[in-house]
Protein backbone atom coordinates (compact mmCIF):
# COMPACT_ATOMS: atom_id res chain seq x y z
CA UNK A 1 0.00 0.00 0.00
CA UNK A 2 1.26 3.20 -1.06
CA UNK A 3 0.36 6.63 1.02
CA UNK A 4 -1.12 9.20 -1.22
CA UNK A 5 -1.71 12.99 0.15
CA UNK A 6 -4.25 15.84 -0.76
CA UNK A 7 -3.13 19.22 0.67
CA UNK A 8 -6.20 21.71 1.09
CA UNK A 9 -7.23 24.57 2.74
CA UNK A 10 -10.17 21.68 4.64
CA UNK A 11 -9.94 18.25 5.23
CA UNK A 12 -11.38 15.99 2.34
CA UNK A 13 -12.99 12.85 4.00
CA UNK A 14 -15.61 12.33 0.79
CA UNK A 15 -14.44 13.10 -2.82
CA UNK A 16 -17.57 14.97 -4.64
CA UNK A 17 -15.89 15.07 -8.03
CA UNK A 18 -18.42 17.90 -9.00
CA UNK A 19 -16.66 20.09 -7.03
CA UNK A 20 -13.36 19.25 -8.61
CA UNK A 21 -12.35 22.70 -11.06
CA UNK A 22 -11.82 21.70 -14.61
CA UNK A 23 -8.99 22.43 -16.98
CA UNK A 24 -6.12 21.39 -14.63
CA UNK A 25 -2.78 19.14 -15.56
CA UNK A 26 -5.02 15.98 -16.26
CA UNK A 27 -8.34 17.46 -16.30
CA UNK A 28 -11.11 17.35 -13.85
CA UNK A 29 -10.62 15.12 -11.01
CA UNK A 30 -9.17 15.16 -7.50
CA UNK A 31 -5.69 15.42 -7.48
CA UNK A 32 -2.97 13.73 -5.14
CA UNK A 33 0.62 12.99 -4.54
CA UNK A 34 3.04 10.51 -2.61
CA UNK A 35 5.69 13.10 -1.35
CA UNK A 36 3.85 14.32 1.66
CA UNK A 37 6.18 18.00 1.38
CA UNK A 38 4.19 18.02 -1.82
CA UNK A 39 0.96 18.51 -0.36
CA UNK A 40 1.81 20.34 2.78
CA UNK A 41 2.95 23.28 0.30
CA UNK A 42 -0.34 22.86 -1.98
CA UNK A 43 -2.18 23.10 1.35
CA UNK A 44 -0.57 26.48 2.27
CA UNK A 45 -1.40 27.43 -1.43
CA UNK A 46 -4.82 27.15 -1.19
CA UNK A 47 -5.12 29.06 2.00
CA UNK A 48 -3.61 31.90 0.32
CA UNK A 49 -5.04 31.63 -3.16
CA UNK A 50 -8.40 31.53 -0.78
CA UNK A 51 -8.02 33.44 2.06
CA UNK A 52 -10.17 30.44 4.14
CA UNK A 53 -9.77 27.89 6.10
CA UNK A 54 -6.46 25.81 7.64
CA UNK A 55 -3.62 24.22 5.92
CA UNK A 56 -4.68 20.42 6.10
CA UNK A 57 -2.93 17.10 4.25
CA UNK A 58 -5.34 14.37 4.16
CA UNK A 59 -3.82 11.03 4.07
CA UNK A 60 -5.27 8.13 1.88
CA UNK A 61 -4.23 4.00 1.67
CA UNK A 62 -3.79 3.39 -2.21
CA UNK A 63 -3.00 -0.02 -3.48
CA UNK A 64 -0.38 0.99 -6.68
CA UNK A 65 -1.27 -2.63 -8.37
CA UNK A 66 -4.44 -1.30 -9.57
CA UNK A 67 -2.66 0.56 -11.66
CA UNK A 68 -1.11 -2.45 -13.39
CA UNK A 69 -3.88 -5.04 -12.84
CA UNK A 70 -6.22 -3.37 -15.84
CA UNK A 71 -9.41 -2.68 -13.48
CA UNK A 72 -8.60 0.68 -14.13
CA UNK A 73 -7.71 2.84 -17.47
CA UNK A 74 -4.53 4.37 -16.39
CA UNK A 75 -2.09 6.70 -18.12
CA UNK A 76 1.03 7.03 -16.39
CA UNK A 77 3.85 9.82 -17.31
CA UNK A 78 6.94 8.88 -15.94
CA UNK A 79 8.76 12.37 -16.73
CA UNK A 80 7.94 15.41 -19.07
CA UNK A 81 7.45 14.31 -23.23
CA UNK A 82 5.88 15.58 -25.62
CA UNK A 83 2.92 13.82 -25.48
CA UNK A 84 2.98 14.92 -21.39
CA UNK A 85 3.07 18.77 -22.63
CA UNK A 86 0.13 18.07 -25.04
CA UNK A 87 -1.97 15.92 -22.82
CA UNK A 88 -1.42 18.88 -20.16
CA UNK A 89 -2.42 21.56 -23.03
CA UNK A 90 -5.85 19.86 -24.18
CA UNK A 91 -6.68 19.43 -20.45
CA UNK A 92 -6.06 23.16 -19.77
CA UNK A 93 -7.32 24.77 -22.80
CA UNK A 94 -9.67 22.70 -24.91
CA UNK A 95 -12.75 23.19 -23.51
CA UNK A 96 -14.50 20.00 -25.09
CA UNK A 97 -11.82 17.50 -24.91
CA UNK A 98 -11.85 15.15 -22.09
CA UNK A 99 -10.03 11.50 -22.10
CA UNK A 100 -10.91 8.34 -20.71
CA UNK A 101 -8.68 7.81 -17.81
CA UNK A 102 -9.70 6.86 -14.30
CA UNK A 103 -6.21 7.99 -13.38
CA UNK A 104 -3.27 9.89 -14.42
CA UNK A 105 -0.21 10.27 -13.08
CA UNK A 106 2.95 12.30 -13.93
CA UNK A 107 5.17 15.02 -12.83
CA UNK A 108 3.05 18.54 -11.97
CA UNK A 109 3.51 21.69 -14.63
CA UNK A 110 5.61 24.99 -13.24
CA UNK A 111 4.11 27.65 -12.46
CA UNK A 112 4.47 29.20 -15.46
CA UNK A 113 2.31 27.33 -17.66
CA UNK A 114 -0.60 29.92 -18.64
CA UNK A 115 2.46 32.15 -20.11
CA UNK A 116 4.20 28.98 -21.25
CA UNK A 117 1.17 27.63 -23.29
CA UNK A 118 0.20 30.81 -24.19
CA UNK A 119 3.35 30.96 -25.86
CA UNK A 120 3.33 27.52 -27.83
CA UNK A 121 0.19 28.30 -29.14
CA UNK A 122 1.67 31.36 -31.02
CA UNK A 123 4.18 29.90 -32.11
CA UNK A 124 6.83 31.41 -30.15
CA UNK A 125 8.42 28.58 -29.13
CA UNK A 126 8.44 24.43 -30.02
CA UNK A 127 6.90 21.77 -28.38
CA UNK A 128 10.40 20.70 -27.33
CA UNK A 129 11.48 23.99 -25.63
CA UNK A 130 7.70 23.82 -24.25
CA UNK A 131 8.23 20.62 -22.61
CA UNK A 132 11.85 21.87 -21.62
CA UNK A 133 9.89 24.83 -19.74
CA UNK A 134 6.98 22.96 -18.62
CA UNK A 135 9.25 20.60 -16.55
CA UNK A 136 9.26 21.55 -12.77
CA UNK A 137 12.77 21.78 -11.49
CA UNK A 138 11.77 19.34 -7.95
CA UNK A 139 10.77 15.90 -7.21
CA UNK A 140 7.46 15.38 -7.81
CA UNK A 141 4.11 13.33 -8.58
CA UNK A 142 0.50 14.05 -9.15
CA UNK A 143 -2.08 11.64 -9.43
CA UNK A 144 -5.60 12.57 -11.00
CA UNK A 145 -8.45 10.26 -9.67
CA UNK A 146 -10.80 11.47 -12.57
CA UNK A 147 -13.87 8.70 -11.65
CA UNK A 148 -15.36 7.55 -8.79
CA UNK A 149 -14.48 4.15 -9.76
CA UNK A 150 -10.88 5.24 -9.48
CA UNK A 151 -11.49 6.93 -6.08
CA UNK A 152 -13.34 3.86 -4.32
CA UNK A 153 -9.98 2.75 -4.22
CA UNK A 154 -9.08 5.39 -2.28
CA UNK A 155 -9.06 4.36 2.10
CA UNK A 156 -9.01 7.39 4.35
CA UNK A 157 -6.18 6.79 6.93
Amino acid sequence: MTTLYHGSNVEVREVDLSRCKPFKDFGRGFYLTDIREQAEQMALRRVRITGEGVPVVTAYAFDEACLRSGELNVKVFERPTEEWALFILANRRQKDFSHRYDVVVGPIADDGVALQLDRYERHFISLAVLVEELTYRKLNRQYCFGTMRAISKLDLL
